[in-house]
């Protein structure tokens, strides 16, 4: 069953112009144009909690944090609202030190302690296995992604968490979606919830509605110690670069672009496709017209 919360109008509008929050946000900029960003991102989180059943008998979610500007945003935004009483789960957070080269391993551990909030840092040496595996030229992702993935579901296992929290965003879907739709012949994206292979952990992206380019901004406002991926984001000419690079000239031409391609993903219909599986083409059949005179 569904959970059933207050609105983030009713609990929030006056908290967030004064400056009132999480105490993660104590030193955050006090500008109108900042509160206005930050209210915008919660208000998207929550819309994606309510819209895909994040709540349905989740109690404890392990929040992955790579370091990276999303998954900083992800945590805080989260913590916020569980802060004014929105958010009815347990949050850990949980890094996996994934031994890449020259990998900072004190920020997290030190970012997380300050600012209070339960955490697991683990170390798998997964780097070696990808540069043994992965030929060289090739990319690292997919390979790097699925030894990641199977080390957080088995850490959420271990720490009793009923899902797995992943901080991407609308471009990660479109992305995904295009990547999908031009090398791997098929009609499919990043959902914004799913049930892992085993049957026994969700995988929640409340993320899904939000902006990378907000979350950039509210990651750079915020002032958090952002590590950079030396492993994959060094690599040229990777299929996503190119389709974040042809979406970002297809907004830049016609403004609004990506918010239309998101909400088309979820407006589908099926007998306007081409898939026989989804739609029952061979039962589709026309009525015979009644005349007047019958």
């Amino acid at each position: 069953m569904n959970i059933a919360l207050p609105s983030l109008d009713d609990t929030a509008s006056t908290e967030i112009e004064d400056g009132g929050a999480h105490p993660l946000f104590a030193d955050a900029p006090r500008s109108v144009s900042f509160n206005k960003l930050r209210k915008r991102l919660l208000r998207q989180v929550r819309q994606a909690i309510e819209d895909f059943g994040m709540l349905n008998g989740q109690k404890r979610w392990l929040i992955g944090l790579s370091g990276g500007k999303d998954s900083y945003g992800l945590l805080a935004l989260l913590l916020d609202l569980k802060w004014r009483g929105l958010l009815p789960v347990e949050l850990i957070a949980c890094n996996l030190d994934q031994g890449q080269p020259n990998f900072p391993k004190h920020i997290l551990p030190d970012y997380l302690a300050g600012i209070g909030v339960a955490h697991r840092i683990e170390y798998r040496d997964t780097y070696s296995i990808v540069k043994e595996k992965v030929p060289e030229g090739a990319t690292y992702c997919s390979l790097c992604s699925r030894l990641r993935r199977g080390n957080l579901y088995r850490i959420a296992r271990e720490e009793g968490c009923d899902a797995l929290v992943l901080g991407h965003h609308r471009e990660d879907i479109l992305e995904t979606f295009f990547m999908n739709f031009f090398h791997g012949g098929r009609l499919a994206g990043m959902p914004a919830k799913l049930l892992n292979d085993e049957g026994d952990l969700m995988v929640l992206r409340p993320l899904a509605y939000a902006a990378e380019d907000d979350l950039a901004k509210f990651a750079a406002a915020m002032q958090f110690p952002i590590i950079p991926c030396d492993l994959c984001g060094s690599q040229d000419g990777l299929q996503r670069n190119a389709m974040k690079a042809m979406l970002a000239d297809i907004e830049k031409r016609m403004p609004g672009r990506k918010d239309t391609m998101l909400r088309a993903l979820s407006h589908v219909n099926p007998s306007h496709l081409l898939d026989p599986k989804l739609f029952d083409f061979a039962g589709l059949t026309a009525q015979e017209r009644m005349t007047d005179d019958r």
